[in-house]
C-alpha cells in the first residue's frame, strides 16, 4: 500500500477524499448513528469500570507473553494443533506459504483478518502461485477492486451500493441490481463454490486462550466457521498480544467489542475452535490445524512503558468511528493498514516511520477515540508522542523549531504578540477582525474570519481590573493562557465580573504564558516542558486554592498534561502533579465551588441558547453538565445541539495545518446548530469561540457567539454586578 511521501502530496490525496460526496455522506450517517447504538448496547452496565477491568486483564497477560505463549503452545499441541511463532512479516507469510505447499494446498479462502493485512499475506501468497478468495463480504469486494480495508471492522463502508453493483456486474459478467438483498445473494452464490473446492482456509482470531489452547473469533458473518471447518487444513493467524489466560478474561473482553465496534450486544457469531476437528480428506481422518502467532516487534512494544498500552488494543475500530477527521476523509486517508487513532500509532511500530510521518499529524487531539477506547487506551497522548519520537529522529521542521523557540522565551513570546498588534493595522480597517488575510497564510485558511490581536491585552489591563476582596472564600490565580490574554481579553473581563460579589479574590501572575499545548501539539516536548516549568513557577508565587482557568484546552493540558511531561520521581513531577490538582475549569469553579444559581442573575431574558462542548472540557476533563446548568441558571432558553459534544474542527495548529479538513468539520458544526434555531451560542473555550464565531460570521448566520463567561456577565442581577 503506497502513503504519500510528504506532508504537501498527503494534503493533496486528503483533498480527493473531502470531494467524494458519496464517502461524506456516508461516513456522516455512521458517526451520527453509532454514538446512539453504543448507548444501547451498553445501557445497564458500568462503561468505566468494564473498561478499567479490560485494561487491567491486558496488560497482565502482556507482561507475560512468552509464558502464555507456552501454555497456549503445550495444550494446543495435546489437541493436535501445529503452533508456529514468526517473529516477522516476512515469517508469518513464509510459514503459512509453505504449509500451503507441504499440504498441497492450491486454492484459499480467508475470512477477515487485520493481522494478515498488515503481513500483506495475501500478496506474498499470490506470488507463490496460490489462489487466494477473501469470503468477508467487505473484504472480498475490496479484493476485487484490489484495494486495502477502510475500517477494521467494516472494510468497505466507504462504497455505496451502487458501485458493488457495478462491481458484481463486471465480475459476473451480468448486470447486477444495486438493491442490497440481491448484492448479497450475488456474494453468496459466487463465494460458495469456493468454500467446498477450497484445500486451506486461513482465519484470525480475537483470542487465544492460553489454558486450553483454544482461540476465539468474532464475526457477524457465516464465513469464518465455514473457512475454519470445510477445508480440510486450517491456519489461524494472530498477533501475539491475543493471548489470554482463561475463558473468563476473553468473555470479559468481548463484553465490550462488539458494543463497541458495532453497537451490537453481541456478533451473529462466536465460535470456539479446541483442535482440529474430524475430516475425511484430511491426514488421519482429521483436519491438519495451524496457529500462527505474529510477533513483527509485539513482545519488543510490550515491555515500552510508553508505548504498551496500545497492544492492549481490542481491534473495534471505535477510534475511527467516533473521530472527526475519519468521519471528513475515511480510512484510505486516515491510515495506513490499522485505520483511526491506533493505527496512527501502529503503523509507526509496525510499518515505519515512513509511513507513520504524516498521518500522525492530521490528528486533531479532540480526545473522542481516548473517550469512547474499550481498553482505555490514551490515544491522544500516544499520537502526539509518537509525532515528536519521529521529528526527534529525523530532524525536527523549521516551522515547529521556530514555533518551539518562541514559546519557550516568554519574553520574546510576548514582544512577538505586541509587534503583531501594531503590524496587523494595515489588514484590520480599524476593526477587531482581520478584513483579509496576510500573503504568508494560504486561500485555504479563508473559512471563517479571524480575529485581531487585541488593542490592549489583559495583562496590561489587570492593575486597573484588579478586584479587592477584604475577606475572600476563596483565592484564585487566574490562568489567561495566550489567546485570551492577548486576542480574546474581554472573556476574562467577563469572568471577572461573573465573580463579582461573591467572595473570590483573584490574582493573575505576571510570569505565565501559554499553557505549551501547541508546541505538544507540534512534536516539541522539550519546548512544552520548558513552557510549564515557566507557569508553574509563575503560579508558585500566589497562595491560592484554586488555579482557574476560562480555557478548556489550558485546563485539559494543565491538568493531564503537565505531569505526563516529567519522568517518574523527579522534583518536576512532583511539582507538576501538586499544580495540576489546583487547576479547575470556570464553569467546575462557579458551579461546584461557589455554587452560583438563579438568585445570582436578573430576570429571565428567554432568548433561545444552545451550547457547544468544547473537547478538552467533556472528554478531558468529563465535564459535561457545569456549563449548560449555569445557562439554565442564568435564565437563558437552552436548546440542546444533536451534536453538542462533537468537535468544531479547530484543534489549535491543527486549522491552521489542514485547513481544508477543518473547514469541513466547521461547516456541519454550524449546521446542527441552526437546526436548534438558536439566536446564540454558548461555549468555554476562546478556540471555540475563534472557529465558530468567525466560522458563522463568514457564512453570514446571525448567530451572536459567546464565551460562557460573557453570557454569565451579561445576565448577572444589577444588585450583584
Amino acid at each position: 500500500m503506497q502513503t504519500a511521501r510528504d506532508l504537501k502530496g498527503y494534503k493533496k490525496e486528503i483533498q480527493g477524499a473531502l470531494e467524494n460526496d458519496f464517502l461524506r455522506s456516508a461516513m456522516d450517517k455512521f458517526a451520527v448513528a453509532y454514538p446512539a447504538s453504543r448507548a444501547r448496547a451498553f445501557a445497564g452496565i458500568d462503561v468505566p469500570s468494564l473498561v478499567a477491568e479490560i485494561a487491567a486483564i491486558k496488560d497482565a497477560n502482556l507482561a507475560r507473553l512468552d509464558e502464555l505463549l507456552a501454555e497456549f503452545t503445550r495444550h494446543a499441541e495435546a489437541c493436535g494443533v501445529k503452533v508456529h511463532l514468526a517473529e516477522d512479516a516476512e515469517a508469518a507469510n513464509r510459514i503459512i506459504a509453505e504449509i500451503a505447499h507441504a499440504g498441497g494446498a492450491h486454492r484459499i479462502v480467508k475470512s477477515k483478518s487485520m493481522t494478515a493485512e498488515e503481513t500483506l499475506l495475501n500478496h506474498h501468497l499470490e506470488a507463490e502461485g496460490l489462489e487466494v478468495v477473501e469470503t468477508d463480504l467487505g473484504e472480498w469486494i475490496i479484493q476485487l477492486r484490489h484495494e486495502g480495508p477502510s475500517h477494521m471492522v467494516m472494510p468497505a463502508i466507504h462504497l455505496s451500493r451502487h458501485q458493488v453493483a457495478d462491481l458484481f456486474s463486471e465480475v459476473t459478467r451480468t448486470r447486477q441490481d444495486a438493491e442490497i438483498e440481491r448484492l448479497v445473494k450475488v456474494s453468496r452464490r459466487e463465494l460458495r463454490a469456493r468454500y467446498v473446492e477450497a484445500d486451506m482456509g486461513i482465519t484470525g482470531a480475537n483470542f487465544a486462550i492460553a489454558d486450553t489452547g483454544a482461540i476465539g473469533i468474532t464475526t457477524n458473518e457465516g464465513n469464518a466457521r465455514l473457512v475454519a471447518t470445510l477445508p480440510r487444513i486450517h491456519v489461524a493467524l494472530m498477533g501475539i498480544d491475543k493471548l489470554v489466560s482463561t475463558l473468563t478474561d476473553a468473555l470479559r473482553i468481548n463484553r465490550a467489542l462488539p458494543r463497541n465496534a458495532t453497537g451490537q450486544k453481541i456478533t451473529s457469531y462466536v465460535t470456539w475452535i479446541t483442535g482440529p476437528v474430524a475430516c475425511a480428506a484430511g491426514p488421519e481422518g482429521r483436519k491438519e490445524m495451524h496457529i500462527v502467532f505474529l510477533d513483527n516487534g509485539r513482545r519488543a512494544l510490550a515491555r515500552d512503558p510508553i508505548f504498551a498500552q496500545v497492544l492492549r488494543c481490542v481491534r473495534c475500530g471505535a477510534c475511527a468511528n467516533v473521530c472527526p477527521v475519519y468521519r471528513m476523509v475515511g480510512g484510505h486517508q486516515y491510515g495506513h493498514i490499522y485505520i483511526g487513532a491506533i493505527g496512527l500509532i501502529l503503523t509507526y511500530f509496525f510499518h515505519g516511520r515512513d509511513k507513520a510521518r504524516n498521518l500522525v499529524q492530521n490528528c486533531i487531539n479532540c480526545g473522542a477515540c481516548k473517550a469512547v477506547c474499550a481498553a482505555g487506551i490514551d490515544l491522544p497522548h500516544l499520537i502526539k508522542e509518537i509525532h515528536t519520537r519521529i521529528q526527534d529522529e529525523t530532524g525536527h521542521p523549521l516551522q515547529s523549531s521556530m514555533l518551539a523557540k518562541v514559546l519557550a522565551n516568554r519574553g520574546l513570546f510576548h514582544r512577538l504578540l505586541r509587534a503583531a498588534r501594531v503590524a496587523q493595522k494595515p489588514i484590520t480597517g480599524g476593526t477587531p477582525y482581520l478584513r483579509h488575510l496576510p500573503m504568508i497564510f494560504s486561500k485555504e485558511q479563508n473559512f471563517r474570519v479571524l480575529p485581531a490581536i487585541a488593542e490592549v491585552p489583559f495583562r496590561d489591563r489587570w492593575p486597573v481590573l484588579r478586584p479587592r476582596v477584604e475577606r475572600p472564600r476563596w483565592r484564585v490565580a487566574l490562568f489567561s493562557g495566550c489567546v485570551q490574554d492577548f486576542v480574546h481579553p474581554e472573556q476574562l473581563e467577563a469572568g471577572l465580573k461573573s465573580m463579582e460579589g461573591l467572595g473570590v479574590r483573584v490574582e493573575f501572575p505576571m510570569g505565565q504564558s501559554c499553557c505549551g499545548l501547541p508546541a505538544q501539539m507540534m512534536g516539541e516536548k522539550e519546548a512544552a516542558r520548558r513552557v510549564a516549568i515557566q507557569n508553574m513557577a509563575a503560579m508558585a508565587t500566589e497562595r491560592c486554592d484554586y488555579i482557574v482557568t476560562l480555557c478548556a484546552s489550558c485546563a485539559s493540558h494543565l491538568t493531564h498534561g503537565y505531569p505526563k511531561l516529567f519522568t517518574e520521581g523527579t522534583e518536576e513531577k512532583r511539582l507538576a502533579q501538586a499544580f495540576s490538582a489546583k487547576v479547575i475549569s470556570f464553569s467546575r469553579f462557579l458551579s461546584e465551588v461557589v455554587k452560583i444559581g438563579p438568585e445570582h442573575f436578573g430576570p429571565a431574558v428567554g432568548v433561545k441558547t444552545t451550547y457547544h462542548a468544547p473537547c478538552h472540557l467533556c472528554r478531558g476533563l468529563e465535564e459535561h453538565e457545569a456549563p449548560k446548568a449555569l445557562i439554565k441558571a442564568a435564565g437563558m432558553d437552552f436548546a440542546p445541539a444533536a451534536e453538542e459534544e462533537t468537535c468544531c474542527g479547530f484543534g489549535g495548529t491543527y486549522s491552521s495545518k489542514f485547513p481544508t479538513i477543518s473547514a469541513q468539520i466547521l461547516e456541519l458544526k454550524l449546521a446542527d446548530i441552526e437546526r436548534t434555531g438558536a439566536a446564540v451560542l454558548v461555549t468555554e473555550c476562546p478556540g471555540c469561540v475563534m472557529q465558530l464565531r468567525g466560522g458563522a460570521k463568514r457564512a453570514g448566520m446571525p448567530l451572536k457567539v459567546l464565551h460562557l463567561a460573557e453570557a454569565l456577565a451579561e445576565a448577572r442581577a444589577p444588585a450583584d454586578k
